[in-house]
């Protein structure tokens, strides 16, 4: 069970993360003082790092920190094999549009997609699919808030942050899990 402790962006002092290596290629693992607040996917530590500074700008980045190393291999074993599940207090810092969307797609079952229209109308807002849309964009927790799981209405694979290939794998594991 995912424990979430949702906020609006503030400023932090401390931002503690951790990089690691998945099948997917390199995951790094950010956490505030009240959660998982990142998890980005991507080919390079470097391009990983400056996107975590990117969305905390304000807060000092405290890297190769070996506390982390548990959740960091909890996360990468969920990527691997997902039918494991994935149990972490996550840290969501967004606004409250985003937040509502974000939780919705954490009702989407492992194997499932779910389109932007759908995700619109369990919000209660039917008109607002390309908002939706941008909030699984500025989704910064992969895997664990599972925007990879949303598809276009005729069910075919479109953007994602980290990759449409990335995205297309994460699913086909998902489906055959």
């Amino acid at each position: 069970m995912t424990a979430i402790n949702v906020r609006p962006n503030r400023t932090q002092s401390e931002i503690r993360f951790a990089i690691g290596e998945s099948s997917f290629g390199s995951v790094l693992v950010a956490k505030s003082g009240r959660g998982v607040c990142a998890i980005l996917l991507g080919d390079d530590h470097e391009v990983l790092t400056h996107d975590l500074q990117k969305r905390f700008p304000d807060t000092a980045l405290v890297g190769a920190d070996g506390d982390l190393e548990g959740v960091l291999a909890k996360v990468v074993r969920y990527i691997e094999k997902p039918t494991l599940g994935i149990d972490l207090a996550l840290d969501l810092q967004g606004t409250e549009f985003q937040q509502r969307v974000w939780k919705a797609l954490l009702e989407i079952p492992l194997g499932s997609t779910a389109n932007y229209q759908t995700i619109a109308n369990r919000i209660g807002l039917p008109k607002s699919v390309r908002a939706v849309a941008q909030a699984c964009g500025a989704n910064a927790l992969a895997i664990a808030v599972p925007c990879h799981r949303v598809v276009r209405s005729d069910g075919a694979l479109s953007g994602y942050r980290w990759g449409v290939d990335r995205k297309c794998a994460l699913l086909n594991r998902e489906a055959y899990a």
